[in-house]
């Protein structure tokens, strides 16, 4: 009895163990093994125990009825325990084949996407080179337009004076009419009619294939434009990286004083009305000047010594040290240091453009320090207007991004003058604007560098943007002025 007792314990102990760890996979396939181990040898002992005491004990009573309890208690242990590997062994293949299955999606992903980027490049690539090809294509167009203009203006003049002579030939028809003509005079009249008939023939064909040209003028450029978007979507993760094409070149000007320069103040005893004025009468140096415009009170202001005059400088951003995010009051004022970053202010800038015509003068520098600039004649409206601006692009080195032949409004976050669809441009764009149904063009905008990675804000930097065409983040922006009508100081 003490050795069935003993069994009992061993067998029962050994199914508790194996039944508190049947959760983790490894420890159940050990506690397997030690159990069955183990049995025999705990059922080989008592069976020892059992013979040697079989003679003394009575032989059909205790050893039967032990050996019947431990079967059945082991049996029971081992079909437990094979429940339990059953189920650990379903549930490993499960877990096995959604393994195998997520890891067969994974390369079919990675295989998809990997050629998706051999194509992304390729197709990079070969926009790149179409484009380059159509930029030289376009210079040798551009080249040949202005050569067949000249042609154009050439024929036009001729089709003037063959027009006067032909006039001139139905004053004399008429009178011949009145007076009868010689033989010989009728004869001069029609070999005339017939020669100018000939000439007026070959100005038309001339006309026509200078239209046919200028229609295939027309189409490349559409092409241009339009792999210049494709380009631009392509680049656009990357549009800190942009630069200006260096197509056009210009001469280098004198540089702008940036943060901490230190720059000479001269007082002028006369009253310049602007920059210019003091270039004529001797001044050559760059620096912070006196003018005193006609009928305005005298004002310090920035001119700057550039093709051989001086230009009036009305605003300056060179590194960010300067807030434009301004109200109202302060950009009718101004605000910022002459010899760093500063706007001139639209009450200074309107009294020294309404003495004449002048000329808009823009200068812009990317992120890889090239140089581009554009030119406008325009007109600035006083306070009344809300100090309207209207441009019109004379030349430059870049596309223009600002709205011509159309009156455009200067508005800030605390004065906006034109509301579209309730958003406000100056508040969601930050800095005040000539702003035009809310366009990407602020050049008093928010200063931002460029980072290694992630989007820029477009709303929020000082960007270039052409109608059609990529986006420039600019370093640096200048905006002059320059008198176009010099008598209007004599």
């Amino acid at each position: 009895t003490q050795n069935s007792h003993t069994a009992k314990t061993v067998n029962r102990k050994s199914l508790c163990i194996l039944n508190n760890q049947r959760v983790s996979g490894t420890e159940n396939m050990k506690n397997i093994l030690v159990f069955l181990f183990i049995a025999p040898l705990a059922l080989s002992a008592r069976a020892e125990k059992d013979h040697s005491s079989f003679d003394s004990a009575s032989p059909e009573t205790k050893s039967r009825f032990a050996m019947l309890d431990d079967v059945r208690i082991l049996a029971n242990g081992l079909l437990q325990l094979g429940h339990g590997l059953k189920d650990f062994v379903h549930k490993t293949k499960g877990q096995m084949n959604d393994i195998f299955q997520k890891l067969y999606i994974f390369d079919r992903s990675f295989y998809e996407l990997s050629l998706q980027t051999s194509e992304i490049k390729e197709e990079e690539e070969q926009l790149r080179q179409t484009t380059a090809r159509l930029q030289i294509n376009n210079e040798e167009i551009k080249n040949l337009s202005q050569e067949m203009n000249s042609k154009i203006e050439d024929l036009i003049q001729n089709k003037i004076q063959l027009q006067e002579k032909v006039w001139g030939l139905e004053d004399k028809v008429t009178k011949l009419a009145i007076i009868q003509p010689s033989i010989q005079e009728t004869k001069e009249i029609s070999s005339l009619k017939a020669f100018v008939e000939q000439q007026d023939n070959h100005i038309k064909q001339l006309l026509k294939i200078v239209e046919d040209q200028h229609v295939q003028l027309d189409r490349q450029h559409n092409q241009i434009m339009e792999l210049e978007d494709k380009l631009n979507h392509i680049e656009l993760q990357e549009l800190a990286e942009n630069s200006f094409t260096e197509e056009q070149t210009e001469p280098e000007a004198i540089p702008f004083p940036v943060h901490n320069a230190t720059a000479v103040i001269y007082k002028s005893d006369g009253a310049a009305p602007d920059c210019t004025a003091l270039s004529n009468s001797g001044i050559r140096s760059s620096g912070v000047y006196t003018i005193k415009p006609n009928g305005s009170e005298a004002f310090e202001v920035y001119c700057e010594m550039k093709f051989g005059s001086s230009w009036t400088v009305i605003q300056n951003r060179v590194d960010g040290s300067l807030d434009f995010n301004q109200t109202w009051d302060a950009y009718a004022n101004g605000f910022g240091e002459l010899n760093e970053e500063f706007w001139l202010g639209l009450n200074k800038t309107y009294s020294i453009t309404k003495q004449g015509d002048y000329i808009l003068r823009i200068e812009l520098q990317d992120w890889k320090d090239n140089k581009r600039y554009i030119e406008y004649a325009f007109s600035l409206g006083g306070p009344e207007t809300d100090y309207t601006l209207q441009l019109s692009r004379i030349s430059g080195s870049i596309p223009n991004a600002l709205p011509e032949q159309t009156e455009l409004r200067f508005s800030t976050a605390d004065h906006d003058v034109d509301i579209m669809n309730d958003f406000n441009c100056p508040e969601n764009y930050l800095g005040g604007w000539w702003h035009s149904e809310c366009e990407e063009t602020n050049l008093n905008g928010k200063y931002v560098a460029p980072r290694s990675r992630g989007r820029l804000d477009r709303r929020k930097g000082l960007y270039w943007k052409p109608k059609k065409g990529r986006y420039y983040l600019l370093k640096s922006t200048k905006i002059m002025i320059y008198p176009t009508d010099l008598k209007s100081f004599d």
